[in-house]
């Protein structure tokens, strides 16, 4: 074999001019060739030849790319003016016969559950009900003119509403406001004024640069805008500079336990509405277990009338559901049973004096009409800058994960960077007319696709019944319970709650992505929802260092009467190669996991190279007292004895194949790390052949000097199969003469 071997490679250095296989001579020009040697059992040779890299001028590239960019012509104005606004390029194509009806339907249908969902929401932000509707009407308006998703929802979300009034509250408590929500409200005749003039704990304030006589609710929805102006302007520039790829951070494992740790930091929020308690307002770090503390604290309070109230909606609320849910494939639309226990709670609760009799917090007077438009407080906006960053990548990532969930479902495309401007300007330009963020909503979003939407003209539908609710209807919510409000938030949350019954499928599947929900979902309901979901990225990157650190480790068995290998510990029946060890392992090699490769592979061969090299070299060094006549060594032992215990240990293999087929890429620490063993290996006369590696992994090894100046030993060095190796080192083996393993030329 050997000699078969020998001619097959000189029939090669013949066909291709050199040994090494290094350079391809073509006669026109010379090329950089990896030359990987595969020797099967029938001593075939391959040499298998690189692309040739055309180098790029980046310089150029970047200067061409900016005076594109640059440069303005009507074409590419036009272009641009389309693209902002995606309306101008879908609209003149609508077809009205085939789309209208399931638009009209869809967006009565999203405006009919706009309206109370928008009211119940504003419990969540901490402001009145007349923002929530304002926020549902603009963002709806302005979605329809530059979104490219054709059926996603955008509007008030209770997530995004959570968060904004954790912010709103701790800014009122910071500028000595009570946070009480029975405070005396601003318009007691349901028209619109300036809230200093009636709100009796109005003062002049100086906090943060407002220098005018405020109150509370006007204090409370300047933090509000602020707030969404920043969050909108860190989308724009987030669509700016394309930095979407922030979302790749956020895993369906940390969404998933960030909507649920949130969804019960809502749930324990709105808790004292549904029994008719009066608690503070916690705030900061463990809300929800203080909130708790004082519901127990004081359930000797509870309203009657509020929890019977509650009992009887929540009842009709979950039955409505649990019922459209079963039988959704044969309602037309989805039962509005939301507006059906709105009104007829208003109707019990105004004829039956509720809030006089039984003292049932009720909404209070909602005006009509719309508020002349402010600039939001640069001040303000200081203060909120950073709370305005999570608010901004998390609203980005719902509204994105919604649009191409029905872009894939719907056989379309959106644009994930214009995506980024529209709901960056449905914070921005709304911020101006007193309404707080927004983003797309999942629950809204299902409900449209299901009752035959086909573009965001249902959005504009669904923005005209908000709008009659605002210049007509609003008043004649004054009589609302609260707790009724709270039972529609409550009912809202079961997608998220239902999560929980997900979790031993979710451990069977994957038991890491199962830790990284608990976590963020612990995180979030325990220390707050920004914190949480900062703690569930960090916590989810670890687990992958941490993955890469201690990855699968394992030698490799033949499958008897092929070239193919797989791992002795998970397949029975797998024949070993004799006088060779076939090392796989299961990550990048880099700083962080270089020691623990090094004892992976000297547990699983049974050999350290430096302890054996060591041991043979004091065998020597005996060996040499031996000669001297010297009988007796330093620990007294006879030497007869010290060099029994010292013998070489016999190697059971004289060949390494390492199976680079899952190392993705190597670092400087891993290519040294290869050259180490190498050299280890190479002193106790074990060759160390390399298999499957990809291009990266190669071009790593070249540019660090592994197979020697020029690359003279890449042949005998690296194979393009694990068979190939090993049957390179069986020839190897069997050679009459022993050749220098590693000729470096």
């Amino acid at each position: 074999p050997s000699s078969a071997a020998s001619d097959q490679r000189d029939v090669c250095d013949k066909e291709f001019g050199r040994a090494d296989g290094n350079i391809l001579n073509t006669g026109t020009m010379e090329r950089p060739l990896e030359a990987t040697s595969m020797e099967n059992s029938t001593s075939s040779c391959f040499l298998m030849e690189r692309r040739t890299r055309v180098k790029i001028n980046r310089k150029e590239v970047m200067l061409a790319k900016l005076r594109k960019s640059c440069s303005c012509t009507p074409k590419k104005l036009k272009n641009f003016v389309m693209d902002f606004l995606p309306v101008l390029r879908w609209l003149p194509k609508y077809q009205c016969k085939e789309y209208i009806w399931g638009d009209v339907m869809s967006g009565l249908v999203i405006g009919i559950i706009l309206v109370p969902q928008a009211i119940a929401y504003s419990l969540l932000a901490g402001l009145k009900p007349i923002y929530s509707l304002y926020t549902s009407f603009f963002a709806n308006i302005i979605y329809f003119l530059m979104g490219t998703s054709r059926h996603v929802s955008v509007g008030i979300f209770s997530l995004i509403s959570l968060m904004v009034g954790q912010v709103v509250d701790r800014e009122l408590l910071l500028a000595g406001f009570d946070l009480n929500d029975d405070a005396p409200s601003a318009w007691g005749d349901g028209s619109l004024q300036n809230d200093s003039q009636s709100n009796s704990t109005a003062f002049n304030l100086t906090v943060a640069g407002m220098n005018a006589e405020c109150g509370k609710e006007c204090y409370a929805i300047g933090i509000a805008t602020a707030l969404t102006f920043v969050a909108g302007v860190y989308q724009v520039l987030m669509g700016i500079f394309r930095l979407g790829f922030v979302s790749m951070y956020l895993s369906e494992s940390v969404l998933d336990g960030f909507a649920t740790g949130a969804s019960l930091t809502i749930l324990t929020a709105q808790v004292k509405y549904l029994i008719g308690i009066k608690i503070p307002r916690s705030q900061g770090h463990g809300m929800l277990v203080i909130t708790w503390i004082n519901i127990f604290r004081n359930i000797s309070q509870a309203n009657f009338c509020d929890v019977i109230t509650s009992a009887i909606c929540i009842m009709v609320l979950v039955t409505a559901k649990e019922l459209g849910d079963r039988y959704k494939h044969k309602l037309k639309f989805p039962l509005p049973t939301e507006l059906v226990v709105i009104v007829v709670a208003t109707l019990v609760s105004h004829y039956g004096k509720l809030n006089e009799v039984y003292a049932s917090s009720v909404s209070g007077a909602i005006p009509t009409g719309f508020i002349p438009p402010k600039v939001p407080h640069f001040n303000l906006m200081l203060r909120v800058a950073v709370d305005a960053l999570p608010l901004a990548v998390v609203s980005f990532v719902f509204t994105v994960s919604l649009s191409e969930m029905c872009a894939k479902k719907y056989a379309y495309t959106i644009r994930a960077n214009q995506e980024m401007f529209a709901v960056g300007f449905c914070n921005i330009i709304p911020s101006f007319f007193h309404s707080f963020a927004t983003s797309a909503a999942l629950a809204k979003t299902l409900v449209k696709t299901s009752t035959g939407c086909q573009t965001q003209v249902s959005g504009v539908i669904s923005a005209m019944v908000v709008l009659l609710v605002l210049l007509f209807l609003a008043p004649l919510f004054y009589s609302l319970q609260k707790c009724v409000l709270a039972c529609i938030i409550i009912v809202s949350l079961r997608g998220a709650l239902r999560k929980f019954q997900d979790v031993p499928a979710r451990y069977h599947v994957n038991k890491v992505d199962t830790l990284i929900w608990v976590v963020t979902m612990s995180a979030s309901a325990l220390i707050s929802t920004e914190i949480g979901l900062l703690v569930g990225i960090v916590f989810s990157m670890l687990c992958i260092v941490v993955r890469t650190q201690r990855p699968r480790t394992t030698l490799l068995g033949q499958i008897p009467n092929t070239s193919f290998y797989e791992d002795d510990l998970e397949y029975e029946n797998l024949s070993s190669v004799p006088k060779v060890k076939i090392f796989r392992f299961e990550a990048p090699l880099y700083y962080a996991n270089r020691n623990y490769f090094l004892k992976s592979l000297y547990r699983l061969t049974n050999l350290d190279p430096n302890l054996e090299a060591a041991r043979r070299k004091k065998y020597e060094k005996e060996k040499q007292h031996l000669k001297k006549g010297d009988h007796k060594t330093a620990n007294g032992l006879g030497m007869r004895e010290t060099t029994l215990q010292l013998v070489p240990k016999q190697n059971d293999f004289q060949a390494l194949v390492v199976d680079c087929s899952s190392i993705s890429f190597l670092d400087t620490t891993g290519v040294n790390t290869l050259k180490e063993i190498l050299k280890d290996y190479k002193d106790l006369n074990i060759s160390v052949l390399l298999a499957c590696c990809n291009p990266s992994v190669t071009d790593s090894l070249k540019r660090g000097g592994y197979f020697g100046k020029d690359c003279g030993s890449m042949q005998e060095m690296l194979f393009y199969s694990i068979h190939n190796a090993v049957q390179f080192a069986k020839d190897q083996k069997c050679a009459p003469k022993q050749l220098p393993l590693f000729p470096y030329k």
